[in-house]
């Protein structure tokens, strides 16, 4: 477990670094990313790994969201100026982020998932 989160942090180091580096427009998140998808290209015996760890972490993500709360409470006069606005473009957002993320999940699935479908009454003939 813990050399995989090692993995992830470097990825992330990385990105970041390069970002500041560059100056490039990409996130340094995003960079980390992509090169954290070049690694698993590359050595895929990490992914049955990482996908044990990255699956606790979703599990324990509500955590991570705490000092984000408590960072929040901090700059009330800016919620109190643009609130609604922050609302309603964190919402429009999540839904775009989650059409999209459904899409590719659908396209991923057909393009690399399992051969053998399974049939469900509606496909199988009277």
């Amino acid at each position: 477990m813990l050399p995989t989160i090692f993995l992830l942090l470097a990825c992330q180091l990385l990105g970041e670094t390069f970002h500041r580096l560059t100056g490039l427009a990409l996130p340094g998140s995003v960079i980390g990313m992509i090169l954290l998808f070049a690694w698993l290209a590359l050595v895929p015996r990490e992914r049955p790994t990482l996908t044990i760890v990255t699956g606790w972490l979703t599990a324990h993500l509500a955590v991570m969201f705490v000092p984000a709360a408590v960072g929040l409470v901090n700059e009330g006069e800016a919620l109190k100026a643009d609130g609604v606005g922050l609302v309603v473009a964190t919402a429009i957002s999540t839904f775009l982020t989650m059409a999209v993320t459904a899409l590719v999940f659908r396209w991923a699935l057909n393009r690399f998932g399992p051969l053998d479908t399974v049939e469900t009454e509606s496909d199988s003939p009277a």
